[in-house]
């Protein structure tokens, strides 16, 4: 299953938005906070329970200039990655997230929507949070 966000304009540039995104500790302050508990991270990695049922966690998996990629981890319900696109538009930085998730098609009917609805969260509170510091 692949799942693109909204692209989103970000008033940061693309190395302050790459380095905010390249610490797991961070992703706390993008995640909605009325949907997720028991977040634990370091620098590498981070685990959060989505709406008091399943654990997700991710590892960083590397990055280049315009994309940081995140994996799964053990705790995950199926594996997937993430990749957040950036890129320099001069006094701004567009980007967007990425899923790319391997499940079956029951599975799908029952994700697909709130996973949307997350990324596109996501990457709206990345936006705001640069937008408003």
């Amino acid at each position: 299953m692949d799942l693109k966000s909204d692209k989103v304009a970000i008033s940061a540039s693309i190395e302050d938005v790459h380095t905010f995104l390249s610490d797991a500790r961070n992703l706390e302050l993008i995640l909605p906070h009325d949907k997720i508990s028991d977040f634990i991270s370091d620098e590498n990695q981070c685990s959060f329970k989505v709406q008091g049922a399943i654990v997700i966690s991710l590892i960083q998996n590397g990055s280049e200039a315009t994309k940081i990629f995140l994996k799964s981890g053990e705790k995950s319900p199926f594996p997937f990655k993430l990749t957040v696109n950036i890129e320099d538009k001069g006094h701004i930085t567009e980007g967007f997230i990425e899923f790319d998730g391997e499940v079956n098609s029951f599975l799908k009917m029952m994700v697909e929507k709130p996973l949307q609805a997350l990324f596109n969260f996501m990457s709206h509170k990345l936006e705001e949070h640069f937008n408003n510091t």
